[in-house]
């Protein structure tokens, strides 16, 4: 028995040996590091007095330092930035629906501002800006070396004012302008009609009144259909859809699954990973659905669509999103601003990273340009059909009441046709419902 306390003793004094043989070099080492970061704090304590005597001009103090910090959180990534107290308002206020504005999502990629999406209704999407655009100037002045929320507020503006955007686009040999008249921004976060027996459901953004439109706007739909018996299926449309809260992407996701992961975050600490998880309850009732994304879509429209591809409960068609698979924390600081700082990962529930992968599509669709030569010979074909033939017989092998419904079947699928020339996505993601229909109803 002495032995073997003997040996435990030896054994605890060689470990304690070598932890403190182990961790000299670790305590110099942080004092080190920690001597180091004071050097920089005092070097910028020096530039920062060298500006203040002896720039050329006399500059403000808070815009200095306000200037530094924004610099500091932008060198991380595209979307880690300070919010003065003006901007930390605007963001506020759109989170609810409503702001001034253009209507365009942007982030910045070599040093230039870049369009994630414009959003529905608005100003720069009827005017034509498209996702992927990069805008080099705003009335004549270069954006190259503004940071982003410095590029932002050039394009803010009064309400009815006009703004000259200057677009450098693929595909298109030369830069050019685009005259844009700014306007109040509402936000209908979701958008829903009927096609046929479809029921659209039309995504713009992620804000509160997202799950909440959407629950009414389906409910709203069905009843018009006569219950969800008459309904072939869902389309969800979050085509040129940014993003924005993370609980609504969560609610949307939830509202179309019964059960299982829909989205994790993980940090830099494994204990800050967060899981969120479905909880029964599925609004569709188990009606296929098929989700619409392409490179407009980012955030938590990926999210969405994720989950519901990971799981199987959706078709995912259109074409590679835009691959936003970061996490935000805004973060309220003194003097009434605030910082957003990237702190995490998303990830879908099989495990990938949506992080400058974005989600592929199943079926890759590509939306064609729409020509008016293209429209014209549709509208000149002439139709001809056994029907119209002078004597022909009549078909005998129908009701009055399956006539009907064949000649109503006939119509829908002529609208849906008609849809192809205008959205031919869409268009897509119907012919896809009734192909998942037909072979529901083979069992």
């Amino acid at each position: 028995m002495q032995r073997y306390i003997v040996a435990a003793l030896g054994g605890t004094l060689a470990g304690a040996l070598m932890v403190t043989q182990v961790a000299g070099p670790l305590v110099a080492q942080e004092n080190a590091r920690q001597a180091s970061v004071y050097e920089q704090l005092d070097l910028f304590g020096d530039i920062f007095e060298r500006i203040r005597s002896q720039y050329v001009e006399e500059v403000d103090d808070a815009d200095l330092i306000e200037a530094a910090i924004d610099g500091m959180l932008t060198s991380l990534d595209p979307h880690s930035s300070y919010l003065p107290p003006e901007n930390f308002s605007d963001m506020q206020v759109q989170t609810r629906g409503q702001f001034g504005g253009l209507g365009i999502e942007v982030t910045q990629e070599e040093g230039f501002v870049k369009v994630v999406t414009p959003m529905d209704d608005t100003p720069a999407f009827d005017a034509g800006v498209e996702a992927g655009d990069f805008i080099t100037h705003v009335d004549g002045q270069s954006v190259l070396g503004l940071t982003l929320n410095d590029a932002v507020d050039l394009m803010r503006g009064e309400v009815g004012s006009e703004i000259v955007i200057t677009v450098v686009r693929q595909g298109m040999d030369e830069p050019f302008d685009i005259t844009i008249v700014r306007d109040v921004i509402r936000l209908t976060a979701v958008r829903a009609r009927t096609e046929g027996t479809a029921v659209v459901l039309r995504i713009t953004t992620f804000n509160d009144q997202t799950f909440p439109n959407l629950a009414d706007g389906l409910q709203e739909q069905v009843a018009e259909l006569g219950g969800i018996d008459n309904v072939s299926g869902i389309v969800l449309d979050m085509r040129n859809n940014p993003g924005g809260l993370l609980n609504q992407a969560i609610r949307v996701s939830d509202a179309f699954l019964d059960a299982g992961e829909i989205v994790s975050t993980r940090g830099r600490d494994p204990q800050d990973g967060e899981r969120f998880n479905a909880v029964e309850g599925d609004l569709a009732q188990g009606k296929p659905i098929v989700v619409l994304i392409n490179g407009g879509s980012a955030s938590a429209s990926e999210i969405v669509a994720g989950a519901l591809q990971d799981h199987r409960r959706a078709i995912v068609i259109g074409t590679k999103s835009f691959g936003k698979g970061s996490v935000q924390s805004v973060i309220p600081l003194r003097g009434d601003g605030a910082m957003r700082l990237t702190t995490a990962r998303y990830y879908t529930p099989s495990g990938r990273s949506i992080q400058a992968l974005g989600i592929s599509p199943d079926i890759v669709v590509q939306q064609p340009p729409r020509t008016d030569t293209q429209e014209t010979q549709e509208e000149e074909r002439p139709t001809r059909s056994e029907a119209g033939l002078r004597g022909a017989l009549d078909n005998d092998s129908m009701t009055d009441a399956q006539r009907e419904q064949a000649l109503e079947e006939q119509r829908l699928a002529e609208e849906v046709a008609q849809l192809r020339l205008d959205d031919y996505q869409l268009a897509y993601a119907i012919d896809i419902l009734k192909g998942l229909n037909a072979l529901g109803g083979q069992d």
